[in-house]
């Protein structure tokens, strides 16, 4: 049995210029059901799709069919400006590739698309929430919230400028990870979910990328969340499971520590600097505060690492000095010269290293305050390949390092009778 856009395939040969051109742009002919709105009264569409399924398509379509209807203005919301302009705008399913000459928007600046009957869509990043307050949309595409990194907070903000028009809508499509906002949202009863599988999209896709990819990661676990959308709650290789956090209270202090992680370059796609607060409490610790800032560049996080030193009444900086050495003592020193320092080296890989502390975990003996979403999301990511979601795990190295310096080291000298 052929599918509706083979058939379609075959009509276009015994078409003229124009008829094709207008079937090409034509999306109700081409898309799959699950890439069409979903019936019925839904505030939130949510898609879950894994890589390369058609998820960006299906937002792209949704867009431009609102602006056709003359529906605006509208939220384009990425994780961060770059992938919202390279992906949803400019990306080769993105809203420039989707519309016909005579319908195309235009990009104006780096945060405005114009549509030529006037709507207007603003371009903007889940990673700063602030941003939200003030704007008033109709409708709103958010993608891959499941990468947000202050996701609940973002979307929360942006659900109150969701306030235009007679039925203000939002889309959200991602490939599924088991974050609080996402489960938040597939428990509202005005959520509509719909998933995609990469498989359901192979006719669109390289021969290369499945022969590589997908015969690969079919099957495993990494490739069920990466290629079938599913929810995988926890990876069953993951030194952290969501169980193994506990909530506490910073009571009765005890040694206060700032664990930095600096990042090697700064640029827009650079590693964060991972900047996390511990402190200990008896034979236990707890984990204080998630200061960590994106992008980072040296004299901001020196800055960041500085404040949250005087605002938790630390003991001291405890520094990877692996990448910068001497520069990153020098960028502490140029913003506060009386904060001391303690550098540390890692002569292990990171997966060895966090195993240990995996097991103050395990044991009971570390306590999270609340809030610390993004912590949580990474430590549960976090791969035998030092990576957590294919991303540098800055988050995990400066907690590593922490609660090393907090508990492990203190037990290590106790055992060696110093």
């Amino acid at each position: 049995m052929t599918s509706p856009s083979e058939n379609n395939a075959r009509r276009v040969d015994g078409l003229t210029d124009e008829q094709a051109y207008k079937m090409y742009f034509c999306w109700p002919k081409w898309a799959r059901r699950e890439q069409k709105p979903p019936p019925g009264d839904w505030t939130t569409w949510l898609l879950l799709g894994g890589r390369g399924s058609g998820k960006t398509r299906a937002g792209s379509e949704w867009v431009r069919r609102l602006a056709r209807r003359g529906i605006g203005p509208i939220a384009l919301v990425g994780e961060t400006m770059t992938e919202a302009v390279d992906i949803m705008v400019r990306g080769e399913s993105g809203l420039l590739a989707v519309h016909p000459d005579e319908e195309r928007p235009v990009l104006r600046g780096k945060s405005r698309l114009i549509w030529p009957n006037g709507v207007e869509a603003a371009i903007m990043t889940g990673s700063d929430p602030e941003r939200f307050r003030g704007p008033q949309f109709a409708a709103a595409w958010c993608d891959e919230i499941g990468k947000w990194p202050n996701a609940e907070e973002a979307w929360d903000m942006l659900q109150f400028g969701l306030r235009l028009g007679d039925r203000p809508r939002q889309l959200a499509t991602t490939t599924p990870r088991p974050t609080r906002l996402i489960k938040r949202l597939l428990a509202d009863e005005h959520t509509k979910t719909v998933r995609m599988r990469t498989a359901d999209n192979a006719r669109n896709l390289a021969p290369s990328f499945l022969d590589a990819v997908v015969a690969r990661y079919e099957g495993s676990v990494l490739g069920r969340q990466e290629l079938d959308g599913e929810m995988i709650e926890d990876l069953p290789n993951a030194l952290w499971q969501r169980a193994m956090f506990k909530r506490g209270v910073a009571e009765s202090l005890g040694r206060v520590v700032v664990a930095v992680d600096p990042p090697v370059t700064v640029t827009a796609k650079s590693d964060a600097c991972g900047i996390i607060v511990v402190g200990r409490i008896g034979e236990n610790a707890v984990v204080l505060e998630d200061a960590t800032l994106k992008p980072a560049p040296p004299l901001a996080w020196a800055r960041r690492a500085v404040t949250a030193y005087h605002a938790h009444q630390a003991d001291c900086l405890v520094v990877e000095v692996n990448q910068g050495g001497d520069l990153v003592r020098t960028m502490i020193e140029q913003v506060d010269p009386s904060v001391p320092m303690k550098a540390v080296r890692a002569s292990r890989g990171k997966w060895l290293r966090a195993e240990p502390v995996a097991a103050l975990y395990g044991r009971g003996l570390v306590f999270h305050v609340e809030g610390l979403v993004a912590l949580e999301d990474e430590l549960c990511a976090f791969g035998p390949d030092g990576k957590a979601g294919g991303h540098s795990p800055d988050r995990v190295d400066a907690l590593v390092w922490g609660l090393t310096e907090l508990l492990l080291n203190d037990v290590r000298l106790r055992l060696r009778g110093l």
